[in-house]
């Protein structure tokens, strides 16, 4: 038996599709359904049960799982509630964490390139301590995400038991199905296609920087097929620990993204550039790449889909049809 936090969110619900593809029935899915139609996620899929995060630690007790694959997190970037964002990100992290080591379970989280902050130091995933001590995250999400990363490593400093295996990903900008219900933090894939189908001008913001084009500013930009892959694959490698970068190591532009959607589309691009409001300036991200060598060298050597492979992909499997849904 496999358990999914997050299981009906957007990373979660395409990992709880593979596994069911892969022909693993005996998932359990930990995740707040509520009442803005992320049922729909997990519409298609088999499902062993459905756990809310109020009884989860009740119904761990005494199981006997597989792995636990936890994608489950307030993922806002805007979120302001810090306690609550602080109990559901970093404390619930630190008792599946306890639960794992304790039960020998191997425990597979996700991380967030939201760790790195505005970037100037690089994006390079070394997870030795005093690399994440110079990290300094921009929002509450990432801190919160940058806190557990760091309790996680202090334990293997100090020779602490851990679950037999553990990996933290750090997501950088990921875009597919299943991410309707997250309303402005969906991708731009996402947010624009209405607009692009419609021939309507796209906008993107103008660039507030000297030396950067209008709409060049750039992100490190995955399909979420190649996320769910990573995950797959290590499951498949045991011997795997450690926090490793999910991206495709090739930054690209939001002018970039969105002439693919209208490519996809078989339209030409309509875009336009818009003042950046000014109370994001100051924190905006104008590149992100990963660096994906500690991947590579664990052994990881698929490969990611490309900018427009993937961009097409979504468009015409699943926005561009009746049931966008995977």
């Amino acid at each position: 038996m496999l358990l999914v936090t997050g299981g009906a969110g957007f990373i979660g619900s395409n990992v709880v599709a593979a596994l069911n593809e892969a022909g693993r029935a005996d998932v359990v899915v930990n995740d707040i359904l509520g009442a803005d139609q992320k049922w729909r996620n997990l519409a298609k899929r088999r499902l062993a049960d459905v756990v809310a995060p109020s009884d989860l630690m009740r119904w761990l007790d005494g199981r006997k799982l597989d792995a636990v694959i936890h994608m489950g997190a307030i993922s806002d970037t805007t979120a302001t509630d810090a306690d609550l964002v602080i109990e559901t990100n970093f404390r619930t992290s630190l008792r599946l964490l306890d639960w794992c080591t304790a039960a020998r379970v191997p425990f597979i989280y996700a991380s967030s390139a939201a760790t790195y902050g505005e970037g100037a130091a690089g994006f390079d995933d070394d997870w030795s301590p005093t690399a994440l001590q110079q990290l300094r995250p921009m929002n509450l999400y990432g801190w919160s995400k940058h806190l557990f990363d760091q309790a996680l490593v202090e334990r293997v400093t100090r020779k602490e038991k851990l679950p037999p295996q553990w990996a933290g990903l750090k997501f950088f900008n990921v875009f597919g199905p299943n991410e309707y219900h997250k309303g402005e933090m969906m991708s731009l894939v996402a947010k624009r296609f209405d607009d692009a189908k419609a021939g309507r001008t796209v906008r993107l913001f103008k660039s507030h920087r000297a030396g950067i084009a209008d709409g060049d500013q750039r992100r490190d930009f995955i399909y979420v097929d190649d996320v769910v892959a990573v995950v797959r694959w290590l499951m498949e490698a045991p011997q795997v620990s450690g926090i490793f970068n999910v991206g495709t190591g090739k930054a690209r532009s939001f002018r970039d993204l969105v002439t693919a959607v209208f490519h996809a589309l078989k339209l030409e691009p309509k875009i336009e550039y818009v003042d950046m409001p000014e109370k994001i300036r100051g924190q905006y991200q104008y590149f992100t790449e990963a660096k994906v060598d500690r991947l590579r060298r664990a052994g990881y050597n698929a490969g990611f889909t490309s900018l427009e492979d993937g961009v097409t992909r979504y468009v015409t499997q699943f926005l561009n049809t009746a049931d966008c849904y995977r």
